[in-house]
């Protein structure tokens, strides 16, 4: 359960992010697949993560610090077809430095929204993620919003497009915001590798 979460700062330029001291876990997805508002349910804060009504519109790297011990990270949207070539590329550009320099970085949670069939800009996104040997959890989001049979034939379509690039699929965790479901197990997540963060932390200074 968090206890505290607080924003921290919001930035373009990676080289003026926040001290890499605490381990990290960013949340990406598609935009309007809901993911300030899973920002918001995870830290029991219904307005941490603003939810614009333009989704795309802000190219930011948002930190905020949770506990006062480790960073989650709103990351910008991705796939918005309004957004201009120069954002598009200037977004793909400081992805591309903050994965290379964020040697604090645990997790990936690449959120995917479950009510739709695979998207390739989805699943190109998590290869890509696989090739740079990044650490990675897809959660699909708003399984409130359809019934469990069409989100789990959803997910199964989601799984099956995954195979032809992967042996061992990545974890996948279902959310709703709404209902809370995914929150225990994503946090869990997070206590685990905290713990194992703070170990090797310790074990290198000693």
């Amino acid at each position: 359960m968090i206890q505290e979460a607080r924003f921290l700062q919001s930035n373009t330029k990676i080289e003026k992010l926040p001290e890499a001291k605490y381990p990290e876990y960013a949340f990406i997805g598609r935009s309007n697949v809901g993911k300030s508002s899973l920002i918001n349910m995870l830290t029991g804060k219904k307005r941490l993560a603003k939810i614009s009504s333009k989704p795309g519109k802000t190219i930011t790297i948002n930190h905020f610090l949770i506990d006062e011990s480790w960073y989650l990270v709103d990351l910008p949207g991705y796939g918005f077809a309004k957004r201009s070539r120069e954002a598009r590329e200037k977004w793909a550009l400081m992805l591309r430095q903050y994965l290379r320099q964020r040697t604090n970085l645990i997790y990936m949670f690449v959120l995917v929204d479950s009510r739709i069939e695979p998207q390739i800009i989805d699943l190109d996104f998590i290869n890509e993620l696989g090739e740079k040997g990044i650490p990675f959890i897809v959660v699909f989001t708003k399984i409130d919003k359809q019934s469990n049979r069409k989100t789990i034939a959803n997910v199964k379509a989601f799984q099956k497009a995954l195979e032809e690039n992967w042996e061992e699929l990545p974890k996948t965790i279902l959310s709703s915001s709404l209902k809370g479901t995914g929150k225990d197990e994503i946090l869990a997540i997070i206590t685990a590798s905290n713990q194992a963060f703070s170990k090797t932390d310790i074990s290198t200074n000693t």
